[in-house]
């Protein structure tokens, strides 16, 4: 029987056996003869037990739990030279052929089904990726993070009596922004596949941090929604590509607990976010510049006004840029393109593209399906939407975060003589939350809690008098939107 490819769409596979003459002509029609070769290279093989199986890992990983990590429990010690290598389709000459990845997948010359290596070896990978991959990306999400909130620190400046508009109008921006948010988001995934993340997010980054400097000239109400619009496009599809790029380098039990770091991370910048913003907006009246306006710009050096301000100013647009032009040196295609003009060396050796390119593999088939630089067909498309099993995850995530909104927005503007940064209770909600869903071993139901959470203490808002106690209104808040961590 001829190998048959996998068909993945958007995370979803289906495969199919050929079994007419129809579908192997197809089968060969995809796959061309230097993948045929080598498949039949590892597959002629007399003795199956040619490759020794016998050290093979059978048992999941278990998945990184920070209660474990917290209270020291459930810790096994491993010998470090020990076989890493885990049991996969690969290691059955009947399977392997029908999961083989593609002829022009960017990777196939580093996977090797036989190799093997010790757990020394995966941890230090492990190690190197984290620093060289993931605190990128974390710093590139903080970036995201850094001029989406932009607005929400503006708007506890005289943002809206200097452009002469009303609540209406910037509750009107922020809808804007989203819906346009909303529809890049597939748009953008589609592009990314196209491209690759590793030239679409860099070039994402750079296209809203302009669009952020900008935002010092706005002039009233239509400048206002336009930006917002253009923001939202830009921005739409950052967070999924992002962790698309990620998925190239770690496995499915690796990737949750940076994705939490991924988050976690976004709470750090955002009081960072808002000490810079407490100077910058005391920037007011410099040059004759509302202080919002120095809001929108970041990182830059102002000779200019040396007289009346620092000679070093801080704004926020252009941190951005600055991040987003280094991203492109920064983000490589993936394991085995590390090496370039300006990294002659790269990050990795042959001996460490193996093991990264064959653990990731090895854990996921479905990822040698596609290259990094192939678009979706509408067909594939259509099939992800007819997948009804995710209809009900695609609404939790559409509805989740409808109720903390509105006080999440006006969060900054009603705290404003308070000073208290709203971003710590949000982390404590965030760990808390965690230990809670690792103690039930709960994912779905503890995630929708977050409303429950919310809805008493949105309601102690409402009933609130016009003139409440600082610190009642502040806790009902604050309470309410913390719930947005969970």
């Amino acid at each position: 029987m001829e190998p048959t490819q996998t068909t993945p769409l958007l995370g979803s596979v289906s495969r199919r056996k050929m079994s007419s003459g129809d579908d192997k002509k197809r089968a060969e029609s995809d796959i061309s003869r230097s993948s045929i070769d080598s498949i039949d290279k590892y597959t002629s093989k007399a003795d199956a037990k040619a490759v020794a199986d016998d050290d093979l890992q059978d048992d999941e990983p278990p998945p990184f739990k920070l209660s474990d990590y917290i209270f020291r429990r459930n810790r096994t010690q491993t010998d470090p030279n020990a076989i890493a290598t885990r049991r996969s389709v690969y290691d059955d000459q009947n399977l392997a052929p029908h999961y083989w990845p593609k002829a022009d997948w960017e990777n196939i010359h580093r996977f090797d089904p036989k190799a093997r290596w010790t757990f020394k070896e995966e941890k230090d990978l492990l190690r190197k990726i984290d620093w060289r991959v993931m605190l990128w990306a974390a710093i590139s999400f903080s970036a995201l993070n850094l001029d989406r909130n932009n607005l929400t620190h503006a708007n506890s400046d005289n943002f809206l009596p200097d452009l002469g508009m009303t609540t209406n109008d910037f509750n009107l921006g922020n809808s804007v922004f989203r819906l346009a948010f909303l529809c890049a988001e597939l748009p953008s995934q589609l592009i990314s596949k196209r491209l690759g993340p590793d030239r679409w997010i860099p070039l994402q980054m750079c296209l809203w941090s302009l669009i952020t400097c900008g935002q010092f000239f706005l002039s009233g109400r239509t400048s206002f929604l336009a930006t917002r619009a253009l923001l939202g496009l830009c921005q739409g599809g950052f967070i999924p590509d992002l962790i698309l790029y990620l998925s190239y380098f770690y496995t499915k039990t690796e990737l949750p607990f940076r994705l939490a770091l991924f988050w976690i991370s976004s709470n750090i910048c955002s009081i960072f976010g808002s000490f810079l913003s407490f100077g910058v907006l005391h920037m007011r009246g410099v040059a004759g510049k509302s202080g919002w306006r120095w809001l929108f710009l970041v990182e830059f050096v102002a000779f200019r006004y040396a007289e009346s301000a620092p000679m070093l100013m801080t704004y926020r647009g252009i941190i951005t840029l600055i991040i987003g032009i280094a991203t492109f040196f920064k983000m490589p295609p993936g394991p085995t393109q590390t090496r370039t003009w300006f990294r002659p060396n790269g990050w990795f050796n042959e001996r460490e593209e193996t093991i990264a390119v064959t653990r990731v593999l090895r854990d996921d088939p479905t990822k040698g399906d596609m290259h990094n630089r192939e678009g979706l067909s509408i067909k594939r498309i259509w099939t992800a939407v007819c997948d009804y099993d995710l209809w009900p995850l695609y609404i939790a995530g559409l509805l989740f975060g409808i109720p903390i909104s509105p006080p999440s927005t006006y969060l900054s503007l009603s705290l404003r003589n308070l000073g208290i940064p709203s971003s710590v209770t949000g982390m404590i909600a965030m760990f808390t939350i965690t230990l809670i869903s690792e103690t039930v071993n709960q994912r779905a139901l503890v995630a929708m809690i977050e409303d429950v959470w919310a809805l008493p203490f949105l309601i102690a808002i409402y009933t609130l008098p016009d003139k409440p106690s600082q610190w009642k209104f502040y806790v009902s808040l604050l309470c309410a939107t913390a719930s947005g961590q969970m």
